[in-house]
């Protein structure tokens, strides 16, 4: 076969995505903070039940005012699991910090909590658990460990929207928290990002951040008779065209959530059998967590053998990818001091993890071509 017939993401509709634009138009504000912005930041301040949250036009953008609201300088430190996306470190690294590469649980993929306390030092100003999968980091540990040093725990939630840990919502641990809503997340509008401002200390401050460095917000809430330069920020708020978009999404997240877990669920249950005899691993969720249903991997013996995989799936017409390369072995990384053997356990899963096909229109027949199409791989 040539071509290919099943993606490995493919955006999809809820219905009034185009209606809700059309309403943008019509009402002349399509510029960022207009009337969709603001319901997409209400809807999710009721939903996860947070003092703050402001619209992004990307997760990396979310990520950079935290550390803009961190006050980050050359010669600080922040704690970054290796095995996560370039714009975890390098928002913080525009700001000067350096950042300490992490290695990250052999279960759960996430940053190894037990490894924590030996990468602190005096100049360690934040920790930034990334919840990969949307399965949750131990953020009990966490949180402990960075209240004993006066630490800022950061959480990178982009995986993670709806998930828990321990029955609480996923980006409401951290004094902060950010989101995706690219269109390979479950909740999109192609491009588009939050921030979540859990401590109310640094809300003025990020509204100033987020209105380009202005009081432009105390001056909409007549707190201020006109609006001026006061801090440093830059231009983060989301066009209201994408907000409204994002509105549609957001009002019908509990039918995509029940999809992405009916995908999820199918997955495992037909390929369990088939993994038991490959040696290969399914994905692990801890009983204490409820995951997002973000993504389906598995993680095969070695290098060679999910390469075969990845080629006899494209044989097939279906795509199929690998995930992160470890980012202390990246070129950066190397200028960090970045070592083989570093982290070893994020070294041992880059070699070995592959990501099905997921997306939220995914028919059950595509699912079920996916599944053959692996029963039938001879490594």
């Amino acid at each position: 076969m040539t071509g290919i017939s099943i993606p490995f993401n493919k955006a999809g509709l809820r219905g009034p995505e185009f209606d809700y634009i059309s309403q943008a138009l019509s009402a002349g504000h399509v510029s960022g903070d207009g009337p969709f912005t603001k319901k997409c930041q209400k809807i999710l301040q009721e939903q996860l039940g947070v003092p703050r949250a402001l619209l992004t036009t990307s997760c990396t953008h979310a990520l950079e005012m935290a550390a803009l609201l961190l006050r980050l300088k050359p010669g600080d430190e922040f704690i970054v699991p290796s095995f996560t996306f370039v714009s975890t470190a390098n928002a913080f690294v525009l700001r000067g910090a350096k950042p300490v590469f992490a290695d990250i649980r052999s279960d759960t993929l996430n940053l190894d909590e037990t490894k924590l306390e030996g990468h602190i030092t005096p100049r360690t100003r934040a920790i930034v658990p990334v919840h990969y999968a949307g399965v949750g980091c131990e953020m009990d540990p966490i949180l402990s460990l960075a209240h004993h040093h006066g630490i800022v725990v950061v959480e990178d939630n982009a995986h993670g929207l709806y998930g828990k840990y321990r029955g609480r919502f996923l980006g409401t641990f951290g004094a902060l928290a950010t989101l995706s809503f690219h269109e390979t997340k479950n909740i999109t509008c192609g491009e588009g990002g939050a921030l979540l401002v859990n401590d109310p200390q640094l809300i003025e401050r990020a509204e100033i951040i987020w209105e380009k460095g202005t009081n432009r917000s105390r001056f909409f809430r007549g707190q201020v008779d006109k609006y001026t330069w006061v801090d440093i920020g830059s231009s983060y708020v989301l066009s209201d065209i994408l907000s409204a978009f994002l509105f549609a999404q957001l009002e019908s997240a509990s039918i995509i959530q029940q999809r992405r877990q009916e995908i999820w669920t199918y997955y495992h249950t037909h390929l369990k059998s088939w993994a038991d005899r490959n040696q290969v691993r399914l994905p692990r969720v801890p009983e204490h967590c409820q995951q997002a249903y973000h993504m389906f991997y598995l993680l095969f013996p070695d290098l060679d053998t999910r390469q075969a995989m990845i080629r006899h799936l494209k044989e097939q017409g279906i795509l199929s990818v690998f995930h992160y390369l470890p980012l202390h072995l990246s070129d950066m990384g190397h200028q960090f001091g970045g070592q083989p053997g570093d982290c070893p356990v994020t070294e041992w899963v880059s070699d070995r993890l592959l990501r099905l096909p997921f997306f939220n229109p995914l028919t059950w027949e595509e699912q079920e071509r996916v599944v053959a199409a692996m029963m039938n791989f001879n490594p």
